[in-house]
């Protein structure tokens, strides 16, 4: 069985399908990793993907959190070195326990044919072994972009958050955006905005560096894509920016990510 995670961003979408298609509707069940701070017109494309897909889409969360706004209210933990502490108590520790309950062969994952993204699969298969990633976006040598025509192509309208002009469908006010990010946050969705820079205060941390949002001035930032890695369920990755050498020769089309050797 084949455990594929279902992010609401346009490449996991498609790295599901590619999945289901290749190992069979039976051989593969899809998760979603739900949040109250999701914009809610996931629950509409999660619908949409999954006629696509022809597998239901189950819904998992921490019972503990409802969103990253709790979770920084609870333990007065915004970003650091560690990472953002939203993405481990709603991501990373959900996944685990998903992991446990089930015997797996592969778990999905929709890194994209692109050289960072590259990278970081290469860093994600070393740091988690026992996950048996795959990665058909990168097999199959699929963009973000070339993701997103497919989808249209099949008639399902693109998450709302791209829609805004974000480039990936993350929680509303991820604590690793930068300026531009934050102060296009703050265009569309002011209360989001407002109560992170509350929240900010209350922990004595801010979400961008060097200042707390409330300082934030209109015109700082670019708003440019890439703003952020998409929120899935490999957010922290260690390493994340150092390139490794094993992913030119991926890029390059002379190694598969099977035939790497990652340890």
């Amino acid at each position: 069985m084949k455990i594929g995670w279902f992010s609401c961003g346009v490449t996991s979408a498609v790295a599901c399908k590619l999945a289901v298609e290749k190992y069979g509707k039976e051989n593969v069940r899809l998760f979603y990793l739900e949040i109250d701070s999701a914009h809610k017109d996931n629950k509409r494309f999660i619908k949409d993907c999954e006629n696509w897909i022809g597998v239901k889409v189950e819904y998992r969360r921490n019972p503990k959190y409802k969103d990253q706004f709790e979770v920084i209210e609870k333990t007065k933990y915004v970003n650091g070195v560690g990472g953002a502490r939203c993405t481990k108590e709603l991501k990373k520790d959900v996944r685990f326990k998903i992991e446990k309950e089930f015997v797996f062969d592969g778990q999905i994952f929709g890194f994209e044919f692109a050289k960072k993204e590259i990278n970081r699969a290469v860093r994600f298969s070393q740091q988690y072994p026992n996950s048996k990633p795959l990665y058909p976006l990168i097999d199959s040598k699929l963009s973000k972009e070339q993701c997103a025509d497919i989808l249209l192509r099949n008639n399902i309208k693109l998450p709302t958050m791209y829609e805004l002009g974000f480039h990936n469908n993350n929680c509303i006010g991820c604590v690793k955006g930068g300026k531009g990010y934050w102060n296009h946050i703050k265009k569309h969705f002011p209360n989001e905005f407002k109560q992170m820079a509350i929240l900010e205060r209350f922990a004595g941390h801010s979400c961008i560096k060097n200042k707390f949002l409330d300082e934030l001035t209109e015109n700082e930032g670019k708003h440019e894509p890439p703003i952020l890695p998409d929120c899935g369920t490999f957010c922290e990755i260690e390493f994340a920016n150092i390139i490794d050498d094993r992913t030119i020769a991926v890029y390059e089309g002379n190694k598969t990510m099977k035939q790497l050797t990652l340890f």
